[in-house]
């Protein structure tokens, strides 16, 4: 059964309310839940709106607001939302060539473009990117969140840092000299702190460890590294007022192709954090229903004064682990944010950047994908072409094009492969197995039959037109075997539609033999049968000898 556009998108939460079964007691595990994702969530919102060069503040904004609609309007059960590692490198290079009103105008472009994404239920097409793809610029981009760390790391003083990569480098190398060691240590300590904590006392985050402890020393010795409070000042209490950014045709137009970026990298993101979290679960989440969640979500956010978000799959194995029972969790984790900010606000600014820069350290780790890599690094090698290639130009041209080039590569590789496999011979005596093998069929010599074994398409098109070429005599009748064609596309259709004009020439005559229903709609729907004839369009390879002896006049 076809199932409604209302239905696809209808959201998790709604879903799940109408199910009587929900207890106090699953309430406040979804309230438990949503705080140990909140703690975690804290810390990371703050560092990776720094790691874009902006304000932290706009990495809170962006977990209530973009927190609390994926959870409401997703299409998964357990997915958490917010700013991610994964948006730095776009956020900072869109944020720096437009200013942050170009940043608020693409991400509300992307959001849009995430909910006619959803309408036009696009969110199975998403797992057609192949996987090399998907892990070189996943990989691509953890390299580049490190590299991006390297200056809070290191304590440099450098006002600003360039989006691209080998200006990145001569920066660094440049100011190597003005390496502050206590920050070094300060982020030394911290990763040894996470990594010791996730072994020792797995049940309490390491981020807010680090946040606390390394915030505690600094004030105590008062210690010569930078903080939240020295490089950005105080941190509001509240969530801004929305404001809508100045729209024009030619702010829409320069920024289209960032907010194509941010729109596909969101959905990439949040589709393979839902996955995670079926896995986890035995869940199944909604792929259109999530990608309109996250449209709203980004939309909202960049109103409300925050950055692109997505589905986090740290956080979202967080909410699992931690005992969520629905998308109240998510909801939840937002509310607790939103009290921390209220709260905490004075105490947050206190957070030494060398501390947050250890802890995207941490993630741009999780995120590398080294074991994958090295798998698909053993793969075929159309595989490790694309995978190295994506991750090259992630790294030293941009994620858009990295991703449009992965893909366009891929794809002509998996085309090569197809044609390669797809084979058009001469039937010369198939398995003796075969029923239908022609071993045992009378053939009459001025008769030729060849076979097609694979998707008649673009790619071998050419290849079919050519076989009259090796004929050293024009038989009389020429039998096409496509019992084994699954498909055909417009170029067959003309492929065959020239096979047919030739051998009518030569005064032949083409007979296809053994069409399936979905090859036979598509030759009748280009009135190719008119042309080749319905009597010479046969269902079976006897049929074809029978006809084939009436043209020759046996």
């Amino acid at each position: 059964m076809i199932r409604s556009t209302h239905d696809t998108l209808q959201p998790k939460l709604v879903e799940f309310l109408k199910n009587r079964k929900y207890t106090v007691k699953d309430f406040i595990s979804d309230i438990m839940a949503g705080l140990s994702v909140a703690i975690v969530a804290l810390p990371l919102a703050m560092a990776i709106a720094i790691a874009s060069n902006l304000p932290p503040e706009r990495g809170i904004f962006t977990a209530i607001v973009a927190g609390f609609l994926i959870s409401a309007h997703g299409g998964s059960k357990f997915q958490i939302g917010g700013p991610t590692a994964a948006f730095i490198v776009t956020v900072a290079t869109v944020a720096m060539k437009h200013g942050y009103d170009g940043l608020v105008l693409a991400t509300i472009m992307a959001g849009i473009i995430l909910a006619i994404m959803a309408i036009f239920r696009a969110g199975e097409l998403i797992k057609f990117i192949p996987h090399p793809v998907i892990v070189g610029f996943t990989s691509g981009i953890a390299l580049l969140i490190a590299f991006s760390q390297l200056r809070d790391f290191f304590g440099l003083n450098v006002s600003k840092i360039p989006p691209d990569f080998l200006e990145k480098l001569q920066v660094y190398i440049a100011h190597l000299h003005e390496t502050n060691f206590v920050a070094v240590i300060v982020a030394v300590v911290s990763i040894l702190i996470i990594i010791q904590s996730k072994k020792y006392i797995p049940k309490i985050p390491g981020p807010i460890i680090v946040v606390t402890i390394s915030s505690i020393f600094v004030m105590l010795f008062n210690l010569p590294v930078e903080t939240i409070e020295s490089r950005f000042g105080s941190i509001p209490s509240m969530l801004p007022s929305p404001m809508w950014p100045d729209i024009t045709f030619e702010k829409l137009r320069l920024l289209l192709p960032d907010a194509i970026t941010i729109a596909t990298l969101a959905a990439i993101e949040s589709l393979l954090s839902a996955v995670v979290a079926d896995g986890m679960t035995g869940t199944k989440h909604k792929p259109n229903a999530e990608l309109f969640g996250q449209g709203v979500a980004n939309v909202a956010s960049a109103i409300f004064g925050g950055i692109p978000a997505t589905g986090a799959i740290a956080r979202t194995a967080t909410n699992i682990k931690a005992g969520a029972k629905s998308p109240l969790a998510g909801i939840m984790h937002a509310v607790w944010l939103f009290i921390f900010m209220i709260a905490l606000a004075p105490f947050i600014v206190k957070v030494p950047l060398a501390a947050l820069s250890a802890i995207l350290m941490i993630v741009a780790w999780n995120m590398a994908e080294i074991k994958h890599f090295r798998e698909i690094m053993n793969a075929p090698r159309a595989d490790r072409v694309v995978l190295i290639t994506t991750f090259a130009l992630t790294v030293l041209v941009d994620l858009n094009f990295a991703i449009q080039a992965g893909i366009a590569l891929a794809s002509i590789l998996f085309i090569d492969q197809m044609m390669k496999a797809t084979q058009i011979k001469q039937v010369s005596g198939e398995e003796e197995n075969d029923p239908d093998s022609t071993v045992n069929k009378i053939i009459p010599s001025n008769v030729e039959v060849y076979e097609i074994q694979g998707p008649l398409f673009f790619g071998i098109a050419e290849k079919l037109v050519d076989t009259l070429a090796i004929l050293e005599v024009h038989p009389k009748a020429f039998i096409l075997r496509m019992r084994y064609v699954p498909l055909i596309d417009a170029a067959g259709l003309h492929a065959l539609d020239v096979l047919h004009g030739r051998l009518k020439d030569n005064g032949a005559v083409l007979i296809l033999s053994g069409i399936n229903e979905n090859v036979h709609k598509f030759i009748i729907q280009s009135k190719l049968n008119e042309k080749i004839g319905n009597e010479n369009i046969c269902d079976h390879i006897d049929r074809a000898i029978i006809r084939a002896n009436e043209i020759i006049g046996l």
